[in-house]
Order: structure tokens, then C-alpha cells, then sequence
């Protein structure tokens, strides 16, 4: 019998390259720090951008030569991209990329509050940032009632109709009882009654849960837009004017600078948000709930054999998810406006992408929402002062912060192994 030799075999490493994602990232970064200094320099005017500390142009404010101000921090952006692009170390990346994009936004706020007409270039701090936390309101809970599910390895496609049927119980009960609280427990129960559809079919009867959860959007907006056309356009007095929760000031902490007056001067819906996300962080990674809970979402039949039910903990925390998106659809009825036929206007669908910016995490997924929520008031603030920026790019400026930052900045992310994949029980 012969043999045949083997000959060695030299195992190589694999070679990244040059280009890697942060040295990409870089030369993204350098190019909008040149175009900014650049650019956003050369439309700047000489006149004083004002950020006001305050909701009105006077009182305490940082200013700076608009000019100089754009130039100044378009090189910062730019020496930022530069350093991702020599390759700063991983544990910098992200510190060193966010200084660099809040640079490049400073930079056109320069250009835009110093080109502003006269008594209208001055940008008020706390405006916006109380207007940053109001538009995320609803992104915030979405994005936990996603978490929520997918983390159980629930996919949620449906929190856009989860924050709808929120918003239409909320409104509906809340104005035949009278009651802002009766309008906050339909609500809830408006958005858990979309989730238990959705438990039902996707784990019940193994449903595709993305088609499933694009179903249930259009059952919502079906129901909704009939009923609203039938009861609410004919009598609106009756069935669409529920009261509103007022603001709560909390002593001491509502009168801190530009931050006191922002978030503490509020409706509780902010406090419930922030609430929630700390209570949802801790319980998913400090408690045995969030233990059975990853563990289910990451690999069922190991959690299976070691005793947890898989299917009842889906299905609490389906449900669960439905409850706070319901809530999160309440804060626009029960809080800004009136109900009017699909006004979520697909804040679900950049809840689903604040929760894949935030990589699955409660804090994440606040941070995200924040994000996307700076980017819709930021366009609210622009056309106030009359921008030079069509206002059909200003009415983009969410959502294509949504593409840049899932499709540009996220990066490498795993969602939970199990997630989107139904468990049969041996």
C-alpha cells in the first residue's frame, strides 16, 4: 500500500487592508470637514451666530463670528477624519467619529444662524433640545417595545402600527371618558392588542414574522382611518378632543440651565421614557427576567432544556412590547394633538432603525432616538428661520439621517442569534 505526502501548508492571516471601516469613516469625515470649511465658510456671514441658553433670544448666550465659526469647526471635522484615517485605536473610534460629526454640524449652524435674517439668527438652545426630547418621545418607546420582542427572538416590523392603534385608543377613550388616565390605558391596550396578533401568528402558527408584522401596519391604518372617518370627522367634539396631560415641574432640577427648563418642565410621557429605559436596561441585564430572556432570544432550545418555558416568555414579552409602544402612540393624542388617519407618518419604521443603531440595547436605542430626533427638530427650526435649504430637503432630513446612520455608521451589528426564527418544541 502506498502513501501519498502531504505537503505543508503555510496558514496565512487574513489582511483587513488598508481600507478599513474606520479609515473609511475617516475619509468620509475628512472630505465633510474640507466641504464644510470650505464651503459652508464661504456662505457664512460675518454676523454673530447666537446660541441662546434660553427659549427666546435674549439672556445668556455662546457666540461666535459666523465665518469664522463655520472655518473653525469644519477643520476640526476634518482633523478628526484625519486621525480615524492614520488609525486611532478601536477603543477611540467612536469618541473621535462623534466629535468629528458634531463639528461638522456646528459648523453648518454657523452658516445657517449667521446667514439668518435679522432677529431671527439666533438659535434657542432650549427649544431644541426640548423639541429633540418631544419628537423621540414616540422613537423611544417604539424602540424598547422592539427590544423587547427581539431580544425574546420576537422580530417587531409592527411597531408602526402598534404606536398607531396607541395613538387612536388613547384619543378615542380618552375623549369619551374625559380622562387622561382611561386615555393612557387604552392606549396601552391598543398597542398590546396589535402584539398579541402578531404573538399569536408568528408564534402560534410560525407566520413569517416580518410579512407579518407589515400586515398588521396596514390593519392598523385600515381600522384606524375607518373608524376615524366614521366617528371622528362626523363628530369630532364627542370622539377626538381628549384632554391633555400637563406639564409637571420638578423643584430644583427644572431650574438648572438650559437643560432645567428642557427636561424637567415636562409631561409624563419624557419621565416615563426615561423611566422606562433605565427599568427595561437593568431588568435585561441585571435580572433573571433578562437573563431567560437573551437567552431565549440567543439559543431557545439550550433555555428549553434548562427549564424555561420559550413560548410563554414570547409571549409575555410580545405583549409587553405592545403596551409601550401603546403608551409611546399616546404621547401625540394624550399630549400634542388631535388624532388625525396614519399620523405616525412612519416614526415605527425609524423607531425599528433607532433599535438597529442602538444595537439592540434600551441606552442604545435612547441615544439613537435622540439622534433622529434632533434631525426632525433641527428641520423644524430651519424653515422657522426661513432657510435657504428647500423645504422639501428639510422635510427629508429625518429620514435620510436614518438611511446615513443605519446604512453609514452602524457598522458590523448581530442581531439576537434566535431572532425572526420561530422555535418548535421537541
Amino acid at each position: 500500500m502506498s502513501t501519498t505526502a502531504v505537503p505543508d501548508v503555510a496558514v496565512a492571516t487574513v489582511d483587513e487592508g488598508f481600507w478599513t471601516r474606520n479609515r473609511k469613516a475617516g475619509a468620509v469625515l475628512l472630505a465633510l470637514g474640507v466641504l464644510a470649511a470650505v464651503l459652508f465658510g464661504a456662505l457664512a456671514t460675518g454676523q454673530q451666530a447666537r446660541f441662546t441658553l434660553s427659549e427666546t433670544e435674549g439672556g445668556a448666550a455662546l457666540e461666535i463670528n459666523g465665518t469664522i465659526g463655520a472655518i473653525l469647526f469644519g477643520i476640526v471635522a476634518a482633523a478628526a477624519g484625519g486621525a480615524l484615517l492614520a488609525g486611532v485605536p478601536k477603543r477611540w473610534f467612536t469618541l473621535v467619529l462623534g466629535v468629528g460629526l458634531v463639528a461638522f454640524v456646528l459648523s453648518f449652524l454657523c452658516w445657517q444662524v449667521s446667514a439668518a435674517p435679522e432677529g431671527r439668527n439666533f438659535m434657542p438652545m432650549v427649544n431644541i433640545v426640548r423639541g429633540t426630547f418631544v419628537l423621540a418621545l414616540p422613537l423611544i418607546f417604539g424602540a424598547l417595545a422592539g427590544v423587547l420582542c427581539e431580544r425574546s427572538g420576537v422580530v417587531n416590523v409592527a411597531i408602526e402600527g402598534q404606536l398607531l392603534m396607541g395613538a387612536f385608543s388613547g384619543a378615542l377613550f380618552g375623549s369619551l371618558t374625559g380622562s387622561v388616565w382611561v386615555g393612557l390605558v387604552a392606549a396601552a391596550i391598543g398597542g398590546a392588542f396589535i402584539s398579541l396578533l402578531l404573538a399569536v401568528f408568528a408564534i402560534r402558527y410560525l407566520v413569517d414574522q416580518v410579512v407579518m408584522g407589515v400586515v398588521l401596519n396596514l390593519l392598523a391604518v385600515g381600522i384606524t382611518g375607518f373608524l376615524y372617518e366614521r366617528l371622528m370627522q362626523t363628530d369630532a367634539a364627542k370622539y377626538n378632543s381628549a384632554p391633555r396631560f400637563s406639564n409637571w415641574e420638578i423643584p430644583l432640577l427644572s431650574d438648572i440651565p438650559l437643560l432645567g427648563p428642557a427636561l424637567f418642565r415636562s409631561n409624563i410621557f419624557l419621565y416615563l421614557g426615561l423611566l422606562l429605559v433605565l427599568v427595561i436596561h437593568i431588568a435585561l441585564f441585571r435580572t433573571r427576567w433578562g437573563l431567560r430572556t437573551r437567552s431565549v432570544g440567543e439559543h431557545p432550545t439550550a433555555a428549553d432544556t434548562l427549564g424555561v418555558k420559550v413560548l410563554g416568555l414570547r409571549y409575555r414579552n410580545v405583549l409587553l412590547a405592545g403596551v409601550v409602544a401603546g403608551i409611546g402612540g399616546a404621547s401625540y393624542t394624550l399630549a400634542l394633538y388631535s388624532f388625525t388617519k396614519n399620523m405616525i407618518g412612519g416614526k415605527g419604521f425609524i423607531a425599528l432603525a433607532a433599535l438597529i443603531f442602538g444595537r439592540w440595547s434600551p441606552t442604545g436605542a435612547l441615544l439613537a432616538a435622540l439622534f433622529f430626533g434632533f434631525a426632525d427638530q433641527l428641520a423644524t427650526y430651519l424653515g422657522a428661520i426661513g432657510s435657504s435649504i428647500p423645504s422639501q430637503f428639510l422635510a427629508m432630513l429625518p429620514y435620510l439621517a436614518t438611511i446615513l446612520a443605519v446604512a453609514g455608521l452602524v457598522g458590523r451589528v448581530r442581531a439576537p442569534a434566535a431572532d425572526g426564527k420561530p422555535y418548535i418544541k421537541g
